[in-house]
């Protein structure tokens, strides 16, 4: 099927063009923190009806998530993805306007925010990086739907009737979007099991119990998307000829969510009773 003509750029003020994707980041930390402020402002949902720091503070936090997302990308990507050509040119590290930027550095990034800021106002930072995983699937959703109107990180070529030739594709040949693949597992499905995790099971009275949810979720849905999703021409397959970078930056993520969950359901001075 044919790529649907959609401009990158969403609107131009004179010189200045916004694109999507953006805004997709800009959105995405208003949005995720307007769904913060709803889970904070419900106290029963925490462990022993203290949220990591109070719903009004979630604005501050906001501006500390922004920088935190747009810093740790760029730096994931220069460290992860790209670091001898960095390394031979450092200005280029500043200019974000070749889209170089990591999920995994900016996820690093927003976590060592929010233990920081939630350690400011004295509170659990296990649950704020439990508010986290509430709330970055909303995130992660438009951005790999910006990624898709930006026609990159596209997949490899496919016979399926819903692949797409992308208008950046040399080949011009049907491909994965693996773009909607991520959307769709990293961002609506993960937000919907996350969301009976913590309203129907409680799960954020188990500090660590909904970040170690995420970080499985995420992974898991990363991995298997690799599999048909190109990587990085820079790097390409780094082993058997299948392994990829994403593969590899997903199985810390993995490990560290399954120690999460054990630590989160082994804690016995914690309730899912309503």
């Amino acid at each position: 099927m044919p790529f649907p003509n959609i401009d990158p750029i969403a609107f131009a003020i004179g010189p200045f063009a916004i694109r999507w994707y953006a805004l997709a980041y800009l959105v995405g930390v208003l949005l995720g923190a307007a769904y913060g402020y709803r889970l904070l402002a419900n106290e029963r949902l925490w462990h022993r009806g203290a949220p990591p720091f109070p719903a009004k503070d979630v604005w501050d936090f906001a501006f500390w998530a922004m920088l935190s997302i747009v810093i740790g990308g760029r730096l994931g990507y220069v460290l992860f993805y790209n670091l001898p050509y960095y390394a031979q040119n450092p200005l280029e590290i500043v200019n974000t306007l070749d889209g170089g930027m990591s999920y995994h550095g900016g996820m690093l990034g927003l976590m060592l925010a929010a233990i920081l800021f939630t350690r400011s106002k004295a509170g659990n930072w296990l649950s704020s990086l439990d508010l986290l995983g509430a709330v970055a699937p909303i995130g992660i959703f438009l951005g790999r739907l910006a990624n898709f109107i930006n026609a990159e990180l596209y997949g490899a070529p496919t016979d399926a009737p819903w692949g797409v030739i992308f208008p950046t594709d040399p080949l011009q040949v049907a491909r994965h979007p693996s773009q909607l693949y991520e959307a769709v597992l990293e961002g609506l499905l993960l937000f919907l099991v996350i969301r009976i995790a913590t309203h129907v099971f409680y799960a954020l009275r188990r500090p660590g119990l909904v970040a170690g949810i995420f970080a499985i979720g995420y992974a898991l849905s990363r991995i298997a998307v690799e599999f048909v999703r190109l990587p990085d021409i820079q790097l390409g397959y780094l082993y058997f000829g299948w392994v990829t970078m994403g593969q590899i930056l997903s199985l810390p993520l993995l490990v560290g969510g399954l120690i999460l969950i054990i630590y989160a359901l082994s804690r016995r001075d914690n309730s899912l009773r309503p």
